[in-house]
């Protein structure tokens, strides 16, 4: 009987170990950014062919060559300030962990080329509109408005900077 219970006890903490290694193994490695490929549950980095730039998921950093040297920042260097995330391509790099993925740009580079695009991805959270329902009240005129046009947040997106609304240009 007591060995009966010792082997009981014995297996209740084997199934409850792997069950805590269980949980640590399927922790996210990092959030994913909205712009990111959707579909991919374990990945680290991204290249991005057209700025020739790596994206840390995990660090939430790009990395990108500049000053003679491998960076890190949050932020995209100023040249590439209009680059469009959502728009661009992202390689998924599902082969490499570490903490140096420009160790194979030159095998990046030429592989994934400037304007590659593989296969069609969906980014992992949408689009945010800006436009017309971002500067008024935030009701969706989408579904309101008969006159509606679904071209119309593209438009509308640039006539804040392209005319003169008459704000802020007087005194402070």
């Amino acid at each position: 009987m007591k060995t009966l219970k010792i082997a009981i006890a014995g297996l209740f903490l084997l199934v409850a170990n792997a069950t805590q290694a269980q949980v640590s193994i399927n922790v996210n490695i990092g959030t994913p950014p909205a712009w990111g490929p959707a579909g991919y549950s374990e990945m680290e980095y991204y290249y991005l062919p057209d700025i020739e730039a790596y994206y840390d998921v995990r660090a939430s950093q790009f990395i990108y060559f500049g000053g003679g040297r491998w960076v890190r920042t949050t932020y995209l260097p100023r040249q590439y300030r209009n680059y469009d995330l959502y728009g661009g391509y992202k390689v998924v790099l599902t082969d490499y962990h570490g903490r140096t993925p420009y160790t194979y740009f030159d095998r990046h580079r030429v592989k994934y080329y400037r304007g590659y695009h593989g296969a069609p991805q969906r980014p992992y959270k949408p689009r945010p509109v800006y436009g017309y329902n971002d500067r008024h009240d935030h009701r969706d005129y989408k579904h309101y408005d008969k006159h509606y046009d679904k071209h119309h947040d593209k438009h509308d997106r640039h006539d804040h900077d392209d005319h003169d609304d008459h704000r802020g240009h007087g005194r402070r």
